[in-house]
């Protein structure tokens, strides 16, 4: 099969390329699924998952990819709850070859139902921008109606659904980005919006939940603005600066069926956006990763149309 890799981690991206691989066979409680859509996130590269498995032994090449759509085709032995020729997306596990090919291995516990309704390309952008949000603000951050919510990166594919999912839960909404993301995070649903070239930070009071995708400085004001207690949420690695009087939580997004579930219902229903940007195919995937063009929502490699 066709698969993106890299081998080489000193050479970023630079170093991915399209190459042949062996077709995955399922494992026990695992499904092989062909693969139609899959997500990207730029910081892979940088993940040590992306490099060596749970015992820190080097696994490169690694196929890069974690979070996609497409229709299952086996099911190893103990697989429950789905069946050959089911529509699905999911999360891969970090630690295994991942979903920028045309066939993946992953637990069936990984993925959800993608009805037949949903475009793969759109059910391959859910999963890691998705859940992200959905246990920062909920699992972690306990948002509750009333509250307000600071979402830096509100245009982004995480921060797009941070503000999406965060008003429809009744919260109020500060975005932040560059100047030129002001209408973006507007039209997602934000109630204000910060320029953080231009505007003080300072300026907009307190918080219940600030919700970091930056972190470094950002973090650090961010945190001062959390209110006695609550929450700063970060997906940048451990917090370097904590509220006053409140929490500081750091989080690796986990895949959960149920809550892609109540994400996918979300979109169909019109109550969440998706946030795509580039849609390449899979021939085309290496020159569109490493574009030196600022990505725009979530890039998408369509590996079948």
């Amino acid at each position: 099969m066709k698969a993106i890799i890299v081998t080489d981690q000193v050479a970023g991206l630079a170093g991915m390329k399209l190459a042949e691989r062996p077709e995955p066979r399922a494992a026990i409680n695992d499904v092989v699924v062909e693969v139609y859509a899959s997500g990207f996130v730029p910081t892979e590269l940088e993940w040590p998952s992306t490099w060596t498995d749970r015992r820190e032994q080097s696994r490169a090449p690694s196929i890069l990819g974690h979070e996609f759509a497409g229709v299952v085709t086996a099911a190893g032995y103990g697989t429950t709850g789905l069946s050959v020729g089911q529509r699905v997306f999911g999360l891969a596990d970090w630690y295994r070859d991942g979903s920028l090919a045309e066939y993946i291995a992953i637990e069936a516990r990984n993925l959800a139902p993608l009805p037949g309704d949903v475009d793969f390309k759109i059910g391959a952008s859910l999963p890691i921008s998705g859940l992200t949000a959905w246990q920062g603000l909920f699992l972690h951050g306990r948002l509750q109606t009333g509250q307000s919510v600071l979402a830096h990166g509100a245009a982004g594919a995480v921060g797009s659904m941070v503000v999406q999912l965060a008003r429809e839960a009744g919260a109020y909404v500060i975005g932040t980005g560059r100047a030129a993301d002001r209408q973006k995070a507007l039209d997602f649903g934000a109630n204000e919006f910060v320029d953080l070239e231009n505007d003080a930070l300072k300026d907009i009071g307190g918080v219940d939940l600030a919700f970091d995708v930056i972190g470094g400085d950002i973090q650090k004001q961010s945190a001062a603005l959390v209110r006695a207690g609550g929450t700063l949420v970060s997906v940048v690695g451990p917090a370097e600066a904590r509220p006053l009087n409140g929490f500081a939580i750091d989080f690796v997004v986990e895949a959960d069926r149920g809550q892609l579930i109540e994400i996918v219902e979300r979109v169909r229903d019109g109550r969440l956006r998706t946030n795509i940007g580039k849609v390449s195919s899979l021939d085309d995937a290496v020159a569109t990763l490493n574009s030196t063009q600022r990505r725009k929502g979530k890039t998408i490699i369509q590996v079948r149309s």
